[in-house]
């Protein structure tokens, strides 16, 4: 998976390395439109972690800074998903979203890590097969 945008160190995330980072584990209950309630166990590392590893272009020590930020994930079959940076983090909605490296116990590995975010309805942000994550912001100042 890429890691880029306005970062600081744009990288290469594989698997292996996602597994290296803290990993929490979440199980999540949500409707797809074509098949119904769904119910999943992942395990993984909380989204913040793993866009941490890019360093995002935050003004330090500015709180307010990093309301301006998104986060775009992108699937393997182009399903495109964009989070606010202030979702998941811990001094605003602290969201447990996590990039899952397993489901259900399995490990996700020919499929790429899944986005999932708790307390959805909708599972139309449980992406799965993410291959580039990319933090932009919104201008400051306009």
């Amino acid at each position: 998976m890429r890691l880029g945008g306005e970062v600081r160190s744009p990288r290469v995330v594989a698997m292996d390395d996602l597994r290296s980072l803290p990993q929490q584990e979440r199980a999540v209950t949500f409707t797809c439109r074509k098949s119904g309630v769904r119910r999943h166990a992942f395990s993984g590392p909380l989204l913040l972690d793993v866009a941490a590893l890019a360093g995002p272009a935050f003004v330090p020590n500015e709180r307010k800074d990093r309301l301006r930020f998104l986060i775009s994930l992108r699937g393997a079959d182009g399903h495109l998903v964009v989070l606010s940076w202030a979702e998941i983090d811990p001094e605003f909605g602290n969201g447990p979203v996590l990039l899952g490296v397993t489901r259900d116990g399995l490990a996700l590995d020919d499929e790429g890590p899944q986005l999932v975010v708790p307390g959805d309805v909708c599972g139309a942000r449980n992406v799965s097969g993410i291959v580039e994550l990319r933090i932009f912001s919104e201008p400051a100042g306009r």
